[in-house]
């Protein structure tokens, strides 16, 4: 076995989209950055003590969820309806047990809920009130459905609904900016989609992969996308690979895109950046799937390919400086 310091490696993402029309504006990307930097460094610390593969993945997420400058958790985006509906999974690559959450709107962490139905349940999916109820059960924290919202994704909801158009975590045609420039994401939040992620290997060999989402600007109430859904957004497996999603969720489900890199490495042999690129560059934008991915291998090697501008992500290995990157 290799020692932590050359195996161990956390993965994150906080969603792809294209690219600001405010984006060369120097220095507003900062809060990003930091942001991620700060979720990595965590992570990293996890893993050099030590720890799994599925307690790195759990609390980088759980920080994304904390994290008002993501679409998870607090900080949601709304539905038509004004409501929010979160969805979570995760998957543990060493027993490929998997737990998920879809439509919960009460769950402070969705992501604890999920890793819950893995661990505390015979089932990998719960919806709405029977999650929240299973969550509650668990002792985990429940929240006034407003404690997700913010003025930001509010107008952001008012600005769709005027277009009357569905923002897919929130793509859609540009729209003129409320906000001052100097306050605008690196990423335009009207055409981004808005899921986060962490993938993770330990010092054991084993893998760990997940996913957290507010959803869609605007979606119907009820949809739910690839975020929760085994082997579409988010699949581990130590034979092959941990991967979590993030994009047009409809496309990602028709391809079973997580599950498909796996299958790529086990049955073709290809490489996990080879089966990633295929997936993201080729299989996706032949459906009209625009997003990303991260991925990590059962030997600790990275890939994290997009189709759009740009993806917050990141990765640190253990004893290395991590390293965040926005654009290509």
């Amino acid at each position: 076995m290799h020692s932590k310091e050359l195996l161990s490696v956390i993965a994150i993402h906080g969603g792809a989209g294209t690219m600001s029309r405010a984006s060369i504006d120097a220095g507003q990307d900062v809060a990003y950055h930091a942001a991620l930097q700060a979720i990595l460094l965590a992570g990293q610390a996890l893993l050099a003590r030590g720890g799994s593969a599925l307690d790195a993945v759990s609390l980088a997420v759980d920080m994304f969820e904390d994290c008002p400058l993501f679409n998870a958790g607090h900080g949601a985006v709304f539905t038509h309806d004004a409501t929010h509906e979160l969805d979570a999974a995760i998957m543990d690559g060493a027993t490929l047990r998997a737990g998920a959450v879809a439509c919960v709107s009460r769950v402070r962490r969705p992501l604890r809920a999920a890793r819950a139905v893995m661990e505390r349940s015979e089932h990998v999916l719960l919806v709405g009130a029977g999650a929240e109820a299973f969550a509650q059960a668990c002792g985990l924290e429940l929240v006034a459905p407003d404690y997700f919202s913010t003025a930001a994704r509010r107008e952001q909801l008012q600005r769709a609904l005027t277009l009357d158009a569905t923002l897919l975590d929130h793509d859609a045609s540009a729209l003129v900016f409320a906000t001052p420039a100097s306050s605008r994401p690196p990423l335009d939040e009207e055409r981004k989609f808005g899921t986060v992620g962490a993938v993770a290997l330990d010092a054991h060999g084993n893998l760990a992969a997940a996913t957290s989402t507010g959803g869609m600007t605007n979606k119907r109430v009820g949809r739910v996308g690839d975020s929760p859904l085994i082997g579409a957004g988010t699949y581990a497996d130590n034979r092959t690979a941990a991967i979590s999603c993030t994009g047009t969720g409809e496309m990602f489900i028709r391809a079973v895109a997580a599950y498909d890199i796996c299958a790529r490495m086990a049955y073709a042999g290809l490489s996990l950046d080879a089966a990633a690129q295929e997936v993201v560059m080729k299989v996706l934008p032949a459906i009209g799937g625009r997003g990303g991915l991260i991925a990590v291998d059962a030997r600790g090697n990275l890939s994290l390919p997009f189709n759009t501008e740009g993806m917050y992500r990141g990765h640190a290995r253990v004893g290395e400086t991590p390293q965040t990157a926005i654009f290509a």
